[in-house]
């Protein structure tokens, strides 16, 4: 009798401990197109979250807790991203680095919000997703009417005597983008030649391509992503177009010039200064490296993500998602691979440093 007691009791400890041990563990997630189109930049952002949370975990967690990383795909669709976001809330993520694209972020954000889900986007740039967000939603990346006012500015004064189209994919990103690049373009004193939409995911862009050569168009800026300019750039090159390319931050991703090929020379685009060559990054960068891999694109910023919620956590001494909210707008500037960085109200980075690359031989770099 005796010895069962012990051995039940015993059997009970072991569950207490596992329990206990499951509940020292805090789940967040990632979340953007790991599949689809543009899967080139999902694998970015899953490298730099899993760097994040390997980095986290080994200088002793967040709160005396481990980290562990879910992992989510919403192939950049609106209603796969609605879809997602449920099953992160249902695993009771604390915070999720992601969306990609702006038409995921924005819907996602109203699940996250109402489960009680901290979101910080490393990439979705429409001013809407903070704008109309709740008290949940944050970016480390600039927004469109600041990546558009200087690519617009760009545009009016160094192509100033050259017929311009812009097109967009009718995506909240795209069309976001396209529309802050038209105004300043605009206030700046230019007009584009051509305004037109284009549908993503085709193949076969001859048409707009055809109707841009009868307009004698000189420089294309698109408000999408790097799959459709690449194409639309091959596309115009062959047929004897020669035309300026240029684009937004979409761009940044070497599979934009496996698309495009040589077509891709010259290519403008607009992105923050290089994270890369930042002095805070420096141990993260030679960590990545050192495993063969380039952290191009929004793998840093997806590392920031997660670096500025695991610093509020701390503060807060809480994983609760609106208290960490609460303490990441309190003026207070967060230590990041990206540098410090200092929310407003809204959830925005309250300094953006876009500037222009351009990419020659297969590489970009900044002007």
């Amino acid at each position: 009798m005796f010895r069962r007691t012990l051995v039940a009791s015993a059997a009970m400890l072991a569950v207490t401990l596992t329990g206990a041990a499951a509940q020292a563990q805090i789940r967040i997630a990632t979340v953007g197109p790991m599949t689809g189109s543009y899967a080139a930049v999902g694998a970015q952002m899953k490298a730099g979250a899993e760097q994040a949370v390997a980095d986290i975990n080994k200088a002793g967690g967040v709160n005396g807790q481990q980290l562990v990383l879910e992992v989510g795909d919403d192939a950049c669709d609106p209603r796969q991203a609605v879809s997602v976001a449920n099953q992160m809330a249902s695993r009771k993520v604390a915070v999720v680095a992601g969306h990609y694209c702006s038409g995921s972020s924005i819907p996602a954000s109203k699940v996250y919000a109402e489960e009680g889900v901290l979101q910080i986007s490393p990439a979705s740039t429409n001013p809407a997703y903070t704008d109309n967000g709740s008290w949940n939603t944050f970016r480390v990346c600039g927004r469109d009417d600041q990546q558009g006012l200087v690519a617009g500015k760009y545009l009016a004064t160094t192509f100033k005597a050259k017929k311009i189209a812009i097109l967009h994919d009718n995506s909240a990103y795209g069309k976001g983008l396209a529309d802050e690049t038209k105004k300043s373009l605009n206030a700046n004193g230019a007009t584009e030649a051509l305004y037109a939409a284009y549908t993503p995911g085709e193949r076969d862009y001859s048409a707009i391509v055809s109707r841009m050569k009868q307009a004698g168009i000189d420089v294309i800026y698109v408000g999408g992503y790097h799959t459709e300019t690449g194409l639309i750039a091959r596309q115009a090159k062959e047929q004897g177009m020669n035309i300026t390319m240029v684009g937004g931050d979409a761009l940044v991703t070497n599979e934009f010039w496996q698309i495009a090929g040589p077509a891709g020379e010259n290519t403008l685009m607009t992105f923050p200064s290089d994270p890369r060559k930042r002095p805070t990054a420096a141990a993260a960068v030679a960590e990545f490296k050192a495993k063969g891999f380039d952290p191009e694109g929004y793998t840093l910023y997806t590392y920031g993500a997660i670096q500025v919620w695991a610093e509020g956590a701390r503060k807060a001494n809480s994983t609760d998602g609106k208290k960490v909210a609460d303490t990441l707008r309190s003026g207070q500037a967060w230590s990041s691979v990206l540098g410090p960085i200092t929310f407003d109200k809204k959830g925005d980075i309250t300094t953006a440093d876009y500037v222009f690359y351009v990419w020659k031989n297969g590489n970009y770099s900044e002007l």
